[in-house]
């Protein structure tokens, strides 16, 4: 049966055939296509109506905002530069970008020192570097705890006496954190929070007014009202993420305490501050935070307006850190329990860093949310870039212009906001990196 079965093959190869490329639909392009746009017949059919979709309109705002109209002076000039060229009146003007970018930028800040909040943002990424990715020399982490006070006299101007007081406070909790951690961490933490409160309640204005007084040093003064345009967002977005993480942070540990009161004033407060939208309270801060201040008391409505918006990113903070503490595994709280560390060891060195990374994607989503929300003082009487929006459009050359100012406003905040992601992800890779 065997010798039959050998005499019914024609051929039988003896050596290997070299490696063939796989056919053109089984690799490269073609096959990434096939697998991803047309695996069936009903993701073929969505697949060509996503890309009719997206052509017309890409096309549609292709030709819309291609339009040679940057030195129009005014809608009208606009309108007639696009009927002598043939084009529809409804294309893009973007002569009021050109007009108005300035005041977009820095609201009525006063022209002659724009040069002011462009050198405080160099001011403020320079400081945030060392904070952000670490690879600066050790000594540039002085400037960036002093870059907050520079960035202070540079916008609001005014004696230099003011930002340095303020700056004391923090110097005199620091210290008294120092002294009482000898005998209580809690009892330490307490104090470092008391003193300076009362220093800057009771002496800091007093001790910068004599100073002024004396010696008269500093830069011209600007008042908040001044204020305006993305340099508005910027100035409340950025204080309130660098303020309200700390804080957010002191109020999941308090949440999570064994301490009665502790944990119920934090949860009180969060609960409180996160029920009640954002715009009550900036409602509150504007009308009623007054009525809680000593009579003939004059708190800057910007000042206050960080305040509240700190607090209440702050509140969120707390809740997405205190979902990073719950992920942390029970055998790390042990094994900082088994080497003898104290509460605040453990949470600085183990337990922290562990919980924080894993909240990296929770807090960031948090602070552009907040950075977004920012255009809610709209309601209140601060020209955001929204509210300078309504304003560009009121005047006699702009009246009718529309998308243009939208379109301009929303690419600035989504710079910002995609700054934001792409760092949230290159900071989860380093971590990854390190951690392996």
């Amino acid at each position: 049966m065997s010798d039959t079965h050998a005499q019914t093959v024609a051929f039988v190869r003896e050596g290997m055939l070299d490696q063939q490329p796989p056919p053109t639909r089984e690799a490269g392009t073609v096959k990434w296509v096939r697998e991803n746009l047309f695996p069936t017949w009903l993701n073929a059919i969505l697949t060509i109506v996503s890309l009719y979709v997206i052509w017309v309109v890409v096309s549609t705002f292709v030709m819309w905002a291609f339009s040679p109209t940057w030195n129009a002076t005014s809608l009208s000039e606009c309108r007639q530069m696009l009927e002598e060229l043939g084009r529809s009146t409804e294309t893009a003007c973007w002569g009021v970008i050109r007009d108005r970018w300035e005041q977009l930028l820095f609201g009525f800040y006063p022209s002659d020192l724009y040069w002011r909040p462009t050198v405080a943002l160099i001011v403020l990424l320079a400081g945030l570097g060392p904070v952000l990715f670490g690879t600066f020399p050790r000594w540039f982490m002085g400037f960036s705890l002093a870059s907050p006070f520079l960035i202070f006299l540079l916008l609001w101007g005014g004696p230099i006496w003011l930002p340095l007081t303020v700056a004391l406070g923090f110097g005199l909790g620091v210290v008294a954190f120092r002294v009482f951690s000898r005998v209580n961490q809690i009892v330490a933490v307490l104090v470092a929070i008391v003193i300076p409160l009362l220093y800057w309640l009771l002496l800091a204005w007093p001790l910068a007014s004599e100073l002024a007084r004396v010696m008269p040093i500093g830069l011209e003064p600007v008042q908040s009202k001044q204020f305006g345009g993305f340099m508005l967002s910027i100035v409340i977005g950025v204080t309130a993420i660098v303020l309200s993480l700390p804080l957010g942070i002191l109020l999941a540990l308090g949440r999570a305490s064994n301490l009665f009161i502790v944990t119920k004033l934090s949860v009180v407060f969060i609960e409180i501050i996160r029920g009640v939208p954002l715009i009550v309270w900036l409602f509150t801060a504007s009308l009623l935070l007054n009525y809680f201040l000593p009579p003939g008391t004059n708190f800057d409505l910007t000042l206050r307006v960080i305040i509240m918006v700190t607090l209440f990113s702050a509140a969120y903070i707390a809740e997405v850190v205190r979902g990073g503490l719950s992920a942390v595994p029970k055998g790390q709280y042990e094994g900082a329990n088994s080497l003898g560390l104290s509460y605040w060891q453990s949470m600085q060195l183990i337990v922290l860093p562990q919980a924080l990374k894993i909240s990296i994607p929770g807090i960031v989503n948090t602070f552009i949310g907040l950075f977004k929300d920012t255009t809610l003082v709209l309601f209140i009487g601060l020209l955001d870039p929204l509210g300078l929006i309504n304003s560009i459009r009121a005047s006699t050359d702009w009246n009718g212009i529309y998308w243009e100012l939208y379109v301009f406003v929303a690419l600035l905040f989504f710079v910002a906001c995609f700054s934001m992601g792409r760092y949230s992800l290159h900071l989860e890779k380093k971590l990854q990196r390190e951690h392996r």
